[in-house]
């Protein structure tokens, strides 16, 4: 299981019997955040940072365990800040500042120079919270008793952002083909997205899917079709169509197992060796957490395994979904999104139906695919582009919301949703700030959510909602 270490600062100048107290508190402090928040991350107290080389060895073995995703550090008392300085340096994990207290309530009666000493948070809080300034290193900060309810949701969205943080630094992307030819925003620095994000992008021909799909066994592929019927509703006779999916989801699942990758791409432009444009395939592995990108996009690929590790546990939907069309009626303007085929079988508001219908682009055999109506609620609308000398996240707040009207001549699933804080402001901030047309929708995750991943990673974030007016199109959206 994931972790956070626990790292409290004091100095040596209290005596063993005030260190001894710090220790006690901080234990029974990680003890509380374990009885807690331990269904979504375990806590470990390290010693005490009372010096400089005490400092470096905890961010060493911070560094070297795999299962630590990020650190919590708290001054109990005051902690002369440039003791940290080394130990910071090597600290490459997200880092919260907890900036709490032992005590809930001052002991009005009964307080002296012992317990301020012992209790001095609020001084020595300040001298490090300088000290991460002055040295620019990435943090979260949270502010409160550490047993209030607040302080613990905020501890376990670090966590959970920590978690994101820690899956992006192992993220291998297989792409399958290169990106559809032409196009812009699905593009960019492969390899800043590595050195910045930890994403490893790698290509392999889509070939290599068609040879494995062509090893599938018949009982292998039965068993991929029961996993279906009990899941979705089989609503066509093309049994053939849905077969072959099959085929390709064990296909990309064997090869994702093997090359240890979190996420992958193809393209419809580059299907040689496959009948048919991967569907159900593709959606219903994203709907078990791996990430995907059509047409070679491999940062949404990404940041959708990204998003939904993010999301892990929370109730909602997050997945891929592209911009389609709108309804522009006065008023009440939606926009309906969807993709070809690939739509997340985790969007559903109900039993997805299997159905196979011509495609009408790429030129392949009629693809077997999963169509619903999606879920509804408020939500985000997520994206990453590449600006050329930066990253660049945009978020924008949405209300997904029900169909207007049956639409029995479009064969794909799709989401309907409306732009806060209107139409006309949330789709021009959106183009304004170069928002692609591949993005991650979440019921699960907020803005705020998306606001410490930035944070935590150094990416410039816009954000778009009912705080957005016309008059910041111009503030922020304009050099």
């Amino acid at each position: 299981m994931s972790k956070l270490y626990f790292i409290p600062g004091s100095q040596d100048l209290y005596g063993e019997e005030c260190l001894k107290q710090v220790r006690e508190d901080c234990q029974k402090m990680v003890d509380f955040f374990n009885e807690k928040l331990g269904d979504t991350i375990t806590f470990e107290l390290l010693p005490t940072v009372e010096t400089s080389e005490i400092c470096v060895e905890d961010m060493k073995k911070v560094m070297v365990d795999d299962d630590c995703v990020g650190v919590v550090t708290w001054m109990h008392t005051f902690s002369p800040a440039k003791m940290w300085i080394k130990g910071l340096q090597l600290l490459r994990k997200p880092l919260l500042h907890l900036h709490t207290q032992a005590n809930e309530k001052l002991p009005y009666d009964e307080i002296d120079m012992d317990f301020m000493n012992l209790n001095q948070s609020a001084h020595g809080d300040r001298e490090y919270g300088y000290i991460l300034a002055r040295m620019n290193i990435a943090h979260e900060v949270v502010a409160g008793y550490y047993q209030h309810q607040d302080v613990l949701d905020q501890i376990k969205k670090f966590a959970e952002v920590a978690k994101a943080i820690g899956l992006s630094h192992q993220m291998r992307v297989a792409t399958f083909g290169n990106n559809m030819r032409d196009v812009a925003v699905t593009d960019g620095n492969r390899l800043e997205a590595e050195i910045k994000y930890g994403w490893e992008i790698k290509y392999w021909g889509i070939g290599e899917i068609a040879d494995l799909a062509a090893e599938v066994t018949d009982a292998e592929v039965d068993a991929k079709i029961e996993e279906y019927t009990s899941k979705y509703t089989m609503d066509t006779d093309n049994l053939e169509a849905v077969r072959e999916q099959a085929k390709y989801e064990l296909a990309f699942e064997k090869f994702l197992e093997t090359n240890k990758c979190h996420a992958f791409t193809d393209n419809f432009q580059d299907l040689h060796g496959l009948k048919q444009l991967p569907g159900i395939a593709a959606q219903n592995i994203m709907a078990k957490g791996v990430g995907f990108g059509p047409e070679g996009d491999y940062k949404i690929a990404a940041f959708s395994a990204v998003l939904m590790k993010m999301a892990e546990g929370r109730e909602g939907a997050t997945g891929f979904i592209e911009d389609y069309t709108y309804d522009l009626t006065p008023g009440s303007e939606l926009e309906l999104a969807a993709h070809m085929l690939e739509v997340p079988a985790s969007f559903a508001a109900t039993k997805p139906k299997i159905q196979v219908h011509p495609l009408g682009i790429g030129g392949k055999a009629d693809p077997a695919r999963l169509v619903f109506d999606s879920v509804t609620g408020d939500g985000i609308q997520v994206t990453l582009v590449d600006m050329g000398d930066h990253f660049r996240i945009i978020c924008a707040d949405i209300e997904l919301v029900k169909v207007p009207q049956p639409m029995p001549k479009l064969p794909v699933a799709q989401i309907m949703y409306r732009h806060k804080p209107n139409f006309q402001i949330g789709t021009a901030a959106w183009c304004y700030a170069g928002g692609a047309h591949h993005s991650v929708v979440s019921t699960a995750l907020t803005r705020k959510d998306i606001a410490m991943f930035a944070r935590l990673t150094g990416t410039e974030l816009i954000t778009i909602g009912d705080d957005t007016t016309e008059a910041d199109l111009q503030k922020f959206f304009t050099k």
